[in-house]
């Protein structure tokens, strides 16, 4: 792996002077949401501020609450509060499927009778009209071909 793509794959980190002149907010903002724990960032060895894409991210999310909705801070952490919550549903429940398809597959390898679900429907026409009857065949009675 080469110097550049170790940059690459690294996290990017961004100090709090960086981040309160990006968003135009004052430094003093960014350590009341993180006393609100609506914002936390991580820290380095000496103790100092870094904030990932993720904190930014969800920094744009609480200014957009803020500024553009109206919604104070204590609303602001009920939303986040959700929204972490639904982020969470929704891991929980691909790693449901991925275990359900993965069990599936292994429960269809063993099953007695693959037959597709059109060859249990014959159709017949009735009439003259020519519309059709549908007769539901008995499964055990068809042979395989």
């Amino acid at each position: 792996m080469t110097t550049r793509d170790r940059k690459q794959t690294k996290t990017r980190r961004y100090s709090i002077g960086v981040v309160a002149e990006t968003f135009g907010i004052h430094e003093q903002t960014l350590r009341m949401y993180e006393r609100e724990g609506l914002l936390i960032p991580s820290r380095s060895a000496r103790n100092t501020r870094y904030y990932t894409d993720a904190d930014l991210e969800r920094l744009k999310c609480i200014l957009n609450l803020t500024r553009e909705m109206g919604v104070n801070l204590a609303g602001v952490q009920v939303i986040l509060g959700m929204r972490d919550r639904m982020e969470e549903m929704h891991q929980n429940m691909m790693a449901l499927l991925d275990y359900i398809r993965e069990h599936m597959a292994e429960h269809a390898a063993h099953a007695l009778v693959r037959m597709p679900p059109m060859h249990l429907v014959q159709m017949e026409p009735l009439a003259p009209e020519n519309s059709p009857a549908v007769q539901v065949l008995d499964a055990s009675r068809r042979r395989q071909p």
